[in-house]
Order: structure tokens, then sequence, then C-alpha cells
């Protein structure tokens, strides 16, 4: 198990984060802080292999967080999940280390995405004392191309999908739900569904998060326009 610790103020977030962790499995929680003064005390007394951090955050941010732990030379990886997208933090976090970095509002499948890696990355290293350039290039620099279904998955048919990304690409809205979909093609919910988590999973939507003062997330897609090109093979 991989231990985690999670940095970030806003209780909510913190929580969703939480969930998230313990549905990818393999993962174990340490601990939750709410500051980088609070973490930095944490890490004095609790092991943990990987952060999840926040930058902004009252007092110290996690930019700070980040120095402190290359100074003391401590053996932690570090994903950042936060609202910073400018490219001067985002440049000095992956310098100081960052394995990776999410932008809030960050994309569900995203998230999974980055753990599923650190967690694949973390066994392989476990498991290796020498390394081939083909293994470093793979395993750690992940440098690999992506590999594409050839075919629609199963119960997914050709016209159904020319239609449904027809309407995506129609929607004036840079973002929509699954309802927006439902109710521009008249398929079922479940239908649509299906067809969003395959165009997700090609690359050719992101799926966004946001949270709402309670209950579940609410889910929000929008066209990734640097991989439309996919679609061809499709449709």
């Amino acid at each position: 198990m991989i231990r985690v610790m999670i940095v970030e103020d806003d209780p909510m977030v913190a929580e969703f984060n939480k969930r998230y962790l313990a549905q990818a499995g393999g993962f174990e929680l340490a601990a939750i802080c709410s500051s980088v003064a609070e973490a930095m005390e944490e890490l004095e007394r609790t092991e943990a292999e990987l952060i999840l951090l926040d930058i902004f955050m009252p007092g110290k941010s996690g930019l700070d967080l980040l120095g402190y732990i290359r100074e003391t030379k401590k053996e932690i990886d570090v994903i950042v999940i936060s609202a910073a997208s400018d490219i001067g933090r985002v440049q000095k976090a992956l310098r100081l280390g960052a394995v990776d970095y999410l932008i809030k509002p960050f994309e569900f499948d995203r998230f999974n995405e980055a753990l599923t890696a650190y967690q694949e990355k973390a066994s392989f290293i476990r498991n290796q004392q020498v390394l081939s350039q083909k293994d470093l290039d793979e395993q750690l620099l992940r440098k690999e191309e992506r590999h594409l279904p050839e075919d629609l998955p199963k119960g997914l048919t050709k016209d159904t999908l020319e239609l449904l990304w027809k309407a995506i690409q129609e929607l004036e809205a840079g973002h929509f739900s699954i309802d927006d979909l439902v109710s521009e093609v008249g398929i079922s919910r479940v239908s649509v569904r299906k067809y969003l988590k395959f165009l997700i999973d090609i690359g050719v939507l992101n799926a966004k998060v946001s949270y709402g003062t309670v209950g579940r997330p609410v889910y929000q897609h929008e066209v990734n326009h640097t991989k439309i090109h996919i679609m061809n093979q499709y449709v």
C-alpha cells in the first residue's frame, strides 16, 4: 500500500480527494492536513510516500512545502492538485520535483490516471535494480505512444457515435453535461454515458468535476481540441 498525505485547506475538496483515493485501490490515507505548517509537523511523525498538494493555502503555500521537502531531502513524491494555472507556479512546482500537476477543477479521469501512473511507476521501481533504455523511456519517462482501440467497443455503433459527435460539436457552450446531450439527441442517459466514456477514454473529451454545496460532484465535459483528429478513425 502506498501511504498518502492530503494537504488541502478546503474540507470538501479534501473529502473528495480522500474518496477518490479509496476508490483507486492500493493507496492508504496517512493524514489530511489543512495547512503547510500542519503538514510540516505531520511529516516529522508520519511516514508518507506521496502527497496530494494544493498550492493556494493560508500562510505558507504548497510551493513552500515542496521546497521544504527537497531541502530536507525527504523521499516523498508530490502530485499537485491546485487552481494555480499560471505558468510561473506550474514551472516552479515541476522544477521542485512535482511528479504530476492537476489543475482544478480537475478531470475525474485525469485524477485516476495520475494515481494509476504513479502506482505503476512505484511498483516498477521496487522490482528493478538496473534499467535498459527501453525501460527508462516507457516506464519512467512515459514516452510510449498511447494505443487506441481499432474498433468501437461492443454495444456502440458508428451511426450513434456520429450523431452524438455532431451534437457535441454544435453545442454552443464550452462545457456540457450528460443532460445537455440527452436533450439534444433524445437518447437515453445510459447510452449517452457509454459513448461519453469511450470519447473520454480515447482523449477526445475531458470530463471535469465541479463541487456543489451538497451531494455528488457535478461532471461537465468539453472537447479536447488537440485530439479531434482521432475521431477520423471512428466516424
